[in-house]
């Protein structure tokens, strides 16, 4: 079934395929541009409007970041087993404008912030209160809970409106594209108005940005094609698993009339199941029929012992992709890592562009998101169309990503070539600094790296997965995400407790010993990704 409208009657005529997507993409905008606007920003926020320490405020940010990208599962959970991907976006959009709002209040009334400090009184820098910190933490909260749960299941939402692969793809790669333009637009044009202009103008554009995208969501409520949910999807899972370890010792059977069926409410008797496929056979137990697994009208009598077919399959074609999604957390992991001690670096470069321009350290982060915008574009323009027709097909989303770990390893070690250089010239001569252009490359290679396998990542759990779980296939590369820059912060810290490669001063240390650590995991993990992806078997769901 073709993604463009039916003339199957009107209601159909208004739902689904490319009529929808203007709606799912606008809202995506104005969300990341509250996103970057204002969790982007936060550290600065909370140290200089209320006076908390950088370490502080560096862990603040960091539970902030981590919390927006892991909560997209259990948005994604409730999206798939409760509520629908609509409902589930439509509130988190909701809880994201009141945490913007709250925000927003912090920076107009003073009461919900403490003084600014003082540097001739007694007291320098005076802390905020209890109830300022319960208002600032409350704030930060609603909006790391509603950024998270919106984003993904949006891009879920959008998905659902197209039926084929290509299109999805299509889809992916604009929703990503959105993403990355609009968190340039923040990462530059809001952080120079918090940081020119005020705070509450600034953080009231990224309130105004969440607003008008819940406004352009709820306007394509119409067009939308609803994805119901299917019951709980995750607690189908679980009861294969229980089933399959408390049915450990039954013996397999190879005939049909041994496996259990979905059973039709409508009959009474129980539908002809398929047998379970040969791969991870173990789990076949829990679709296995015993004695007492009945009930007289061929229903489960004890749903923790008896599950079916499709269950157990659901269940093994996640265990069957967990190798390949293992793969993509030492993928985004030094991705965390550059982006940190790029910011270090370029506090130790020369920042000065032209006479009268110089560059924002934190601002460098935003090198790598163009990099990446660009290279999607000309990758959906240019790139595809021109492979679809010297071979016939668009390369695979599990070609897409090896490519893109090539590009990460190749831009780990640019970096740690930059800072060899950049630490040869300080010791020979310390008056002398790196010009900051240096770092571009890196960023560059990296950006690339991200616009051949981020989208692609998403698809391909996406398609892969089974239909009951495709909000959470989306959201599983945030989960991603949320793992790789939470084991950036740990391993950043144990490297600085066992060697002193990272002391405060990074032009005493070896930061590029760091990188080069990073460039030979990063090569282990991609002849790691190249056996998972070899020995992987497509599931069509």
């Amino acid at each position: 079934m073709e993604d463009t409208l039916t003339c199957c009657g009107e209601a159909q005529n208004k739902r689904g395929g490319w009529i929808s997507f203007p709606f799912t993409i606008g809202s995506t905008a104005g969300i990341s541009v509250a996103s970057a606007g204002i969790i982007g920003n936060l550290i600065v926020y909370l140290i200089r409007e209320f006076n908390i320490k950088s370490i502080d405020a560096a862990q603040v940010a960091n539970v902030a970041n981590g919390s927006s990208s892991l909560f997209p599962i259990v948005a994604a959970i409730m999206a798939d087993s409760f509520f629908g991907s609509f409902p589930v976006a439509l509130v988190s959009s909701c809880v994201s404008f009141l945490g913007t709002v709250i925000i927003v209040l912090t920076t107009i009334i003073k009461s919900l912030k403490p003084d600014p400090c003082n540097n001739t009184g007694p007291n320098l820098c005076n802390p905020p209160s209890k109830f300022q910190h319960a208002v600032l933490y409350g704030g930060i909260t609603l909006c790391a809970i509603g950024f998270g749960g919106a984003r993904f299941t949006t891009a879920s939402l959008g998905a659902n409106q197209f039926n084929e692969a290509k299109h999805q793809d299509v889809f992916f790669n604009w929703f990503f594209l959105t993403w990355y333009i609009t968190s340039i637009a923040s990462f530059t044009g809001i952080f120079y108005v918090q940081d020119n202009v005020s705070w509450a103008w600034g953080f009231g554009i990224c309130s105004a940005g969440n607003f008008i995208g819940l406004v352009i969501f709820l306007l394509g409520y119409r067009f939308y094609r609803p994805d119901n949910p299917k019951g709980s999807a995750f607690l189908d899972l679980a009861r294969v698993l229980v089933a399959s370890i408390r049915k450990w010792k039954s013996q397999l059977s190879s005939a049909n009339k041994h496996y259990y069926s979905d059973h039709d409410g409508i009959l009474t008797v129980q539908l002809p199941a398929a047998t379970p496929g040969k791969r991870l056979r173990f789990f076949n137990r829990a679709a296995l029929i015993t004695d007492g697994d009945l009930q007289s009208d061929g229903s489960i009598e004890k749903p923790w012992r008896l599950c079916t077919v499709q269950q157990v399959e659901d269940f093994k074609a996640i265990i069957g992709i967990l190798p390949l999604w293992s793969t993509s957390i030492f993928l985004s992991t030094p991705i965390g890592i550059q982006g940190s001690m790029t910011v270090l670096q370029a506090l130790a470069m020369d920042r000065q562009i032209g006479p009268h321009f110089k560059f924002p350290a934190g601002s460098i982060t935003v090198i790598p998101l163009i990099s990446t915008s660009i290279f999607l574009t000309f990758l959906d323009r240019v790139v595809w169309p021109a492979w679809q027709k010297l071979n016939g097909n668009s390369p695979t989303t599990l070609q897409r990503i090896g490519v893109g770990h090539v590009f990460n390893v190749l831009g780990i070690a640019v970096s740690a070539l930059v800072e060899s250089k950049r630490l040869k010239m300080v010791h020979s001569d310390p008056s002398v600094a790196m010009s900051i252009l240096w770092l571009f490359p890196q960023l560059v290679l990296v950006g690339i790296g991200e616009s051949f396998h981020f989208p692609a990542q998403v698809a391909f759990y996406y398609q892969q997965l089974p239909q009951s779980l495709r909000s959470t296939s989306t959201a599983m590369i945030s989960m991603i995400l949320g793992i790789s820059y939470y084991l950036s912060t740990a391993l950043i810290d144990q490297v600085r407790r066992s060697t002193n490669w990272l002391p405060a001063d990074i032009n005493q240390g070896r930061l590029d010993n760091f990188y080069w650590m990073f460039v030979l995991v990063g090569g282990i993990n991609f002849v790691y990704y190249l056996v998972c992806s070899t020995l992987y078997k497509h599931t069509k769901v």
